[in-house]
């Protein structure tokens, strides 16, 4: 049986229909290249935009954004008085995030945050229209939790890494949900007891995003 989850024609597929990156985005693709960080990538970068598009989104939180590689996929989306909150662990990649968004002319419309992203999110009133989950994977459910009570009706959760990621199985991702007892690891762990949350929670409607690593989007109905 073939485990491999996602083929890579679908992403080379999804970043023909993508809108052309500018000369940031570009840098920054060049960057993870390079420096093998990981990414969304550009499709995904570019379904996360048109989620905030078809959210109307004013305000975005991220768990965990790295050196704002989403977050300025998605800063074109939002209006010029809206808000988006990077959260990172890492003060170097969050300086490198503030200087692409000042050169790219996001800056007025992005809010930085130095730290744990569960920790600062309590910080901050909601709403939220769109949440993205990119953090340590054992904590998505933790992180969900944290910002549950602040996304509308309307609004929408998106999980990275849904599928695969370096530490996660798939095989045992799919065992774990099946109910089977494996002997999996504490990211694969994480990244199932997320997705059955998820799934099992009343207020929202779940769905996966077949590109890159894969993503959950959850909507909120209720």
């Amino acid at each position: 049986m073939d485990e491999t989850p996602l083929p890579d024609v679908t992403a080379q597929f999804a970043r023909s229909l993508a809108p052309e990156p500018d000369a940031i985005v570009a840098e920054m693709d060049a960057r993870a290249d390079r420096d093998g960080f990981p990414t969304v990538g550009p499709a995904v970068g570019a379904w996360l935009r048109l989620l905030a598009h078809l959210t109307d989104a004013q305000r975005v939180f991220e768990f965990g954004s790295g050196y704002g590689y989403s977050a300025y996929w998605m800063a074109p989306a939002l209006p010029a008085d809206g808000e988006i909150v990077l959260t990172e662990i890492d003060a170097d990649e969050l300086d490198s995030a503030r200087e692409y968004f000042r050169r790219g002319g996001y800056a007025d419309r992005a809010t930085f945050e130095h730290g744990d992203a569960i920790d600062i999110v309590s910080g901050f009133d909601g709403p939220f229209d769109v949440v993205l989950i990119d953090n340590e994977k054992q904590r998505y459910t933790e992180a969900f939790e944290a910002v549950r009570g602040k996304v509308p009706v309307g609004g929408a959760v998106a999980a990275d890494n849904a599928v695969e990621a370096g530490p996660l199985d798939f095989a045992d991702i799919r065992a774990l949900l099946a109910g089977d007892s494996v002997d999996a690891s504490e990211a694969s762990r994480g990244i199932a007891d997320y997705l059955r949350h998820v799934r099992d929670d009343p207020d929202f409607e779940t769905g996966l995003l077949p590109l890159g690593e894969g993503v959950a989007v959850s909507v909120r109905v209720a």
